[in-house]
């Protein structure tokens, strides 16, 4: 069983917990939504998980310039994904909801991140809850999902961008080792 103290960084950041969901829901939209015969299944759970396993193998990288890359393609795979779905809603004549009529009407929005603020990590199984059988809201919720957490990345490539200027990078760093090495040597 894994030690619940020692969880990797990724998973305590907002951006990272919000895919989850957002995959695990793609995959349930899909199934419900459209044939298994077509693509664009294929195509939005790999977006759906692109945009969760580039956070995580970003966060393992020595260089903090390759985790803003990896971020770079998760943001962009949930941009694709968040296309498919407005598609979705296009061809279906299913209408986009409001802020407030997503606040009001899919309750599914709060229960989710009552889940992601109640845990400074997600449990293994955190038990989000299951799709609306509402084709429209369950649109509107994959939606402000993915804009959420495109938000949230957004916010984590400014800070790793920030950081990268003012601390430098590996190769920076790298080099000040070797520079005192030879100094002390």
């Amino acid at each position: 069983m894994k030690n619940q103290n020692k969880k990797a960084g990724y998973e305590y950041l907002l951006a990272y917990k919000l895919t989850v969901p957002i995959y695990d829901l793609t995959v349930e939209f899909t199934d419900k939504n459209i044939s298994k015969f077509s693509r664009t299944v294929d195509q939005m759970v790999q977006a759906a998980r692109s945009g969760m396993q580039n956070i995580l193998e970003g966060n393992q990288q020595e260089s903090l310039a390759g985790y803003i890359k990896l971020c770079g393609v998760a943001r962009g795979s949930l941009e694709e994904l968040l296309k498919d779905y407005l598609a979705f809603a296009r061809q279906n004549k299913l209408r986009i909801l409001s802020k407030e009529e997503i606040l009001r009407d899919i309750r599914e929005i709060g229960e989710i991140w009552a889940i992601i603020k109640n845990n400074p990590t997600l449990p293994d199984q955190p038990n989000f809850p299951y799709l609306p059988d509402s084709r429209e809201q369950a649109v509107n919720l994959m939606i402000t999902l993915i804009n959420q957490a495109n938000y949230m990345l957004d916010k984590l490539i400014a800070s790793l961008k920030d950081k990268h200027m003012k601390e430098g990078g590996f190769n920076e760093e790298l080099y000040r080792k070797r520079t005192e090495y030879r100094r002390n040597n």
